[in-house]
C-alpha cells in the first residue's frame, strides 16, 4: 500500500499530506499518490498478488488504501477473452477483449469507486457523492449502500432512462442538473468546497483514479505477466487511459514485467472528441466542446486528463481516433455478433476505433491487442431536477440526503 501520508502535484512536484484534496495550492495542478517503488520491489509481490482475492484487492500493495472486507463488493479480476471471431473479421491473430461488463454494477467504475469508498471511510465521511454520466452514479450508489453511507449523485439532464432507473434502485438521492456534464462537475466542485461530502471524482480523485490502474495490472497478469503490444481505451475524462498505462509501467518499476513497450490508443465519439481533435492537430491545447453523441457515458466536453492522454499516446506511439454515431452502433453489433458481448455505447466506440485502426494497418497481424470494453448496456424514483447553482442545490437537495450537512468553513 502507498505511503499513507503523501500526495504529490503532477505538475510542480509539491508534496502534501494525505487527505481529501486534489488540486495543488501553488500551481493548481492535479495531485497523485506517492509510492515507494524500491520498497515494493523488495517484496515478493508476484506471490502476494497471485495468492490474493479474485478482485482488485489482490493488488492492494499497489493501491493507496487498504481493502475494507465488510463493505467490499469484490470488483475486478474480470475476464480477458481471446476474441478469435472478431479477430478474424479484423485480421488480428491475437486480439483480446477485457470484458469489464461483469463487474458488480456492470462497468469499470466499480474499480475506482471501491478505492474511493475505502478512502471515504478512512477520512471519516458520512456522505459520498459524484458527478456522473451514468455508470459512476450506479457504482457510487451501490457501494455506498454496501458501506452504509448516504449517497447523492448528480447527473446532467438527458441521460438514458435505463441508467437513471438503475441508479435509483440503490436508494441514493438522485439529482438531475439542468446542464451538461461539465456544468454538473463545476457544481460538484463548488459543493465540495462548502460541504463536507466525499465527492469521489472531485476531492477524493487522487485515490479514486488509482483504481483504474487495476485494468493494466490484470491484463498483464492474465497474459502471463507480459504487457500487450497495443491497448485501445475509451476516453471520457481521460483518466482511465492514463491510469492503465501507469499500471503497466508500475509493474515494470517493481520488477513484475521485464519491459513495457505498449502502444496506447484512445477512442472518442466524433460528437465529443476534443482530445482526438487536438491529437489530429498536433497540439496540446484541448478546446472544450458541447457533446452531441449517443455515447453519453463518454460525453465530457472538457476532459480533465486530456493533456495527459495526449502525452501518453505520443510517448508510446499511439493514436487517438474518433468515430461517428453510426460507426458506434455498428461496433456494438459487431462485438455482440462475433463474441456475444452486448456493450453500451462506450464499448461501441472502442470497437469502432479498433476496427478503424485495424483497417489502417496500425496493428501487426501477430501483435497482441487488447480492447477495453468498460460497461454493459442497461435496460425506480425520478431524479430531483435543479439548476447548476449552489443555491439551488442547498434549497432542494440537502434535506433529502439527510440534513443540512457540515460546512467545510465553519
Amino acid at each position: 500500500m502507498a505511503d499513507p501520508q503523501q500526495l504529490r502535484c503532477r505538475e510542480c512536484g509539491t508534496v502534501y499530506a494525505a487527505g481529501p484534496i486534489y488540486v495543488c495550492e501553488k500551481c493548481f495542478g492535479p495531485l497523485e499518490v506517492i509510492y515507494d517503488y524500491d520498497g515494493l520491489a523488495r517484496q515478493p509481490l508476484r506471490q502476494i498478488i497471485e495468492s490474493g482475492p479474485p478482485s482488485i484487492w489482490r493488488y492492494e500493495a499497489l493501491l493507496p488504501v487498504g481493502r475494507v472486507p465488510d463493505v467490499d463488493l469484490s470488483p475486478g479480476y474480470t475476464p480477458l477473452l481471446r476474441a478469435s471471431r472478431l479477430g478474424r473479421a479484423l485480421g488480428l491473430s491475437h486480439l483480446y477483449i477485457k470484458n469489464d461488463t461483469v463487474n458488480p454494477t456492470w462497468s469499470f467504475k466499480d474499480r475506482v469507486v471501491a478505492v474511493a469508498i475505502a478512502a471515504a471511510l478512512r477520512f471519516q465521511f458520512e456522505v459520498v457523492a459524484c458527478a456522473s454520466t451514468g455508470n459512476l452514479a450506479n457504482a457510487v450508489a451501490a457501494h455506498a449502500a454496501r458501506a452504509g453511507l448516504r449517497a447523492c449523485v448528480f447527473i446532467p439532464n438527458g441521460l438514458e432512462r435505463g441508467k437513471v432507473l438503475t441508479t435509483a434502485a440503490y436508494g441514493p438521492t438522485l439529482v438531475e442538473v439542468d446542464g451538461t456534464y461539465d456544468d454538473v462537475n463545476r457544481l460538484c466542485a463548488e459543493i465540495a468546497e462548502e460541504h463536507r461530502w466525499a465527492f469521489v471524482n472531485v476531492n477524493l480523485r487522487p485515490y479514486y483514479s488509482e483504481g483504474g490502474k487495476t485494468l493494466g495490472f490484470e491484463v498483464a497478469e492474465q497474459l502471463g505477466w507480459r504487457a500487450p503490444d497495443h491497448v485501445v481505451v475509451p476516453i471520457a475524462s481521460g483518466s482511465l487511459l492514463v491510469k492503465i498505462h501507469k499500471g503497466l509501467t508500475e509493474l515494470a518499476k517493481v520488477g513484475l514485467l521485464d519491459r513495457v513497450s505498449t502502444r496506447v490508443h484512445g477512442a472518442q465519439a466524433a460528437g465529443c472528441a476534443p482530445v482526438a481533435t487536438a491529437f489530429a492537430e498536433g497540439t496540446e491545447e484541448i478546446r472544450p466542446v458541447r457533446p452531441n453523441t449517443i455515447a453519453r457515458s463518454l460525453a465530457i466536453g472538457t476532459p480533465a486528463d486530456g493533456r495527459y492522454v495526449l502525452r501518453v499516446t505520443k510517448e508510446t506511439g499511439g493514436v487517438i481516433a474518433a468515430v461517428s454515431d453510426d460507426e458506434i452502433v455498428a461496433g456494438i453489433r459487431l462485438l455482440a455478433e462475433t463474441e456475444g458481448i452486448f456493450t453500451e455505447t462506450a464499448g461501441g466506440v472502442t470497437i469502432a476505433v479498433l476496427r478503424a485502426l485495424a483497417e489502417r494497418g496500425t496493428f501487426g497481424p501477430d501483435e497482441v491487442v487488447v480492447a477495453y470494453v468498460t460497461g454493459q448496456a442497461d435496460s425506480v424514483t425520478a431524479p430531483v431536477a435543479i439548476r447548476p447553482t449552489l443555491r439551488d442545490f442547498e434549497r432542494n437537495v440537502l434535506d433529502l440526503v439527510g440534513g443540512p450537512g457540515d460546512r467545510v468553513h465553519a
